[in-house]
């Protein structure tokens, strides 16, 4: 089979390619893996009974029921879901929304392709612009969604170290400099993988500098703000008209149905959705169809506050001890757990690279995320990159206390060998 230069980027080999092969396919393997690498949200049982509940009223309603099944929605994503979402961020936070300002899209990774290479990449005029991450390391799903190589570029953070083997990335505004081929500023918060939680004024200040160079500030908030709102410090909502805020159904217990929620300005909801006719032709229902009713009551805030945050705050704290208790004097810090379903532990001076210790930890039924694959655009040779690893603490907690103590297990080894 001969493949065009597109068939050869991605249809080959990536960090987010192995990650889901590793979830489709370790299991039929070992039957007894522990997973602790992927992005699956945990399963909370009240919530799942709201999403039970609501299905069963839409199956029971032969209206809802055939547009839930036999009717294409449009590109932009079913009309009356648009004008509840807007409405409701509206109301809670005074942000100037019509349904106008809103798509939905078949996951926010399909949007992130397509909202990527809309605004960077080979430009009209001869020229090349690159996504800017002004916060490395970033989600791994960024890094292969560029249509050409040299698609990202990234400043990488400064690191304080705080107390009982805890640190925190922060942007480092005195190195970061975008410049004319700079298309956009992109950062998730909280960031995937994490668990930083970028400040209020970090936020207002990049906000500036986007505005300053004419470019928009993406946020990729798929685990953050104001859904499904996995925050355990306070921050606050960010939109304004130079914002492109990218939203996610999956984190409040729906990753099957693959809904993602675009909140911008009206000139680029409407590039979007005609891009996203040619890729998708039409967006999936049942997200929306399940989602609608709780923007218009309002039972979204509620869902979060009462199960979604407290679930993982609860996690995260029990995930800490577990490794404190497992690596002990061992040169390990984890980074401050401020948000989302991770901890991103470094080992500083691994004798080994992450990669090595994921395959490792692979063959003891152990599954991580080498810490490697996320520092997207950062290209010089920082040790760094090779000393730290993402793991999940969202499945069952028998199974994570397990899998920490393995982890803690092939660290030490490392550390005995060198």
């Amino acid at each position: 089979m001969k493949l065009s230069n597109f068939g050869q980027k991605f249809a080959g080999t990536s960090g987010i390619v192995e990650l889901m092969d590793d979830l489709g396919s370790a299991l039929n393997e070992n039957p007894d893996m522990i997973f602790m690498g992927g992005g699956n949200p945990g399963r909370l049982l009240e919530v799942e009974a709201v999403f039970q509940q609501r299905l069963e009223a839409i199956m029971a309603d032969p209206a809802q029921r055939h547009s839930l099944f036999g009717i294409y929605q449009s590109p932009q994503g079913d009309r009356e879901f648009r004008q509840r979402v807007a409405r409701y961020l509206q109301q809670q936070f005074g942000w100037p929304l019509s349904e106008r300002n809103i798509a939905v899209s078949n996951g926010s990774q399909s949007a992130f392709f397509v909202l990527f290479n809309m605004l960077a990449g080979d430009m009209p005029d001869g020229s090349t612009r690159q996504i800017h991450l002004p916060l490395a390391p970033e989600y791994i799903g960024y890094a292969d969604a560029g249509l050409r190589d040299n698609f990202f570029s990234a400043t990488r953070p400064s690191i304080e170290r705080l107390d009982e083997h805890l640190f925190k990335y922060h942007v480092d505004f005195s190195h970061l400099d975008p410049g004319a081929e700079t298309a956009a500023l992109c950062i998730s918060r909280p960031t995937n993988p994490t668990g930083n939680v970028l400040t209020d004024d970090e936020v207002a200040h990049l906000d500036e500098i986007a505005r300053a160079v004419d470019v928009p500030l993406i946020i990729d908030g798929a685990y953050g703000l104001p859904f499904p709102n996995i925050l355990f410090t306070p921050a606050t909502p960010h939109w304004n008209s130079n914002t492109i805020l990218v939203l996610s159904l999956s984190k409040l217990g729906l990753p099957g149905v693959r809904t993602g929620i675009l909140v911008a300005g009206e000139e680029v909801i409407e590039a979007f959705t005609n891009a996203n006719t040619i890729v998708s032709l039409a967006c999936g229902t049942l997200g929306p169809a399940l989602a609608k009713a709780l923007f218009d009551s309002g039972e979204i805030a509620s869902i979060t506050r009462d199960y979604v945050t407290p679930f993982y705050r609860e996690r995260s704290l029990q995930a800490v001890a577990w490794f404190s208790e497992a690596l002990g004097d061992l040169p390990w810090h984890v980074h401050k757990p401020e948000g989302a379903i991770f901890l991103w532990l470094w080992f500083d001076g691994l004798p080994i690279s992450s990669r090595a210790l994921y395959q490792r930890l692979k063959q003891r039924g152990v599954l991580v995320v080498p810490g490697e694959h996320f520092f997207v655009g950062v290209t010089d040779d920082w040790r760094h990159r090779q000393e730290c690893i993402r793991v999940s603490y969202a499945q069952d907690s028998a199974k994570v206390r397990e899998g920490i103590g393995i982890i803690a297990e092939e660290v030490r080894r490392a550390y005995n060998e060198a």
